[in-house]
């Protein structure tokens, strides 16, 4: 039970997570997060879906960190890797979600986008199966450099959003507000569901132990 738990609790998480960043690209002449916009500016010179290019993004980032430092690859990292991309491709083929519109209510899509991602990334990290392929990627960055993981993260976003602004990605006022707004939820959520976790883990599902080695 402690593993259906903490599966599902991720798959929610990556799901919220990729309608986030769905509602974001439906409204991305507003601006989009730094990785958003190189796997958009890939997809308009190249061809591939948005999704696709998150996954061959990913692919490399897991290989690269392989290389570095194996600690933080896990079951959940490649499956964040595939299905990630796999959903934000499914959201935006059922066309459901709001079209930009070039008036104020593009705001509140583009922020409740990122609310949906920040929650949505809290959710899946704080099940603990597995980091994303970027957050290992900079981990192991870190840990390799032995440099504080906050200036790695400045160094290699910042870093991402000058190749995709140089590649036509879509960079505007909202790519900077990201870190801000999401940032922020990310750490609420994130460190409320390890809590809730833990909690049910110790309260509901602490006899699931003795009972799997009677």
């Amino acid at each position: 039970m402690r593993k259906v738990l903490r599966w599902s609790v991720y798959t929610l998480g990556l799901i919220l997570f990729s309608f986030g960043i769905s509602l974001t690209i439906r409204v991305q002449h507003l601006g989009i997060h730094p990785w958003d916009v190189l796997n958009v500016a890939f997809h308009n010179m190249i061809g591939l879906s948005i999704g696709s290019w998150a996954i061959i993004i990913s692919i490399l980032l897991i290989v690269v960190s392989w290389i570095l430092d194996k600690r933080y690859i896990k079951l959940g990292t490649f499956l964040n890797a595939i299905f990630i991309g796999v959903f934000v491709d499914l959201f935006l083929w059922l066309d459901v979600l709001p079209m930009a519109n070039y008036t104020w209510t593009d705001v509140i899509v583009i922020i409740s986008g990122i609310v949906f991602m920040g929650f949505g990334g809290g959710m899946y990290n704080a099940a603990g199966v597995g980091s994303g392929p970027r957050d290992g990627f900079m981990l192991s960055i870190a840990q390799k450099l032995n440099a504080p993981i906050r200036r790695v993260r400045i160094i290699t976003e910042t870093s991402v959003l000058v190749i995709g602004f140089f590649l036509g990605g879509p960079v505007f006022l909202f790519t900077i507000i990201f870190t801000f707004i999401q940032s922020p939820i990310f750490q609420f959520s994130y460190i409320k569901l390890t809590e809730l976790i833990a909690y049910t883990e110790s309260r509901y599902l602490s006899g699931d132990d003795m009972r799997g080695s009677l």
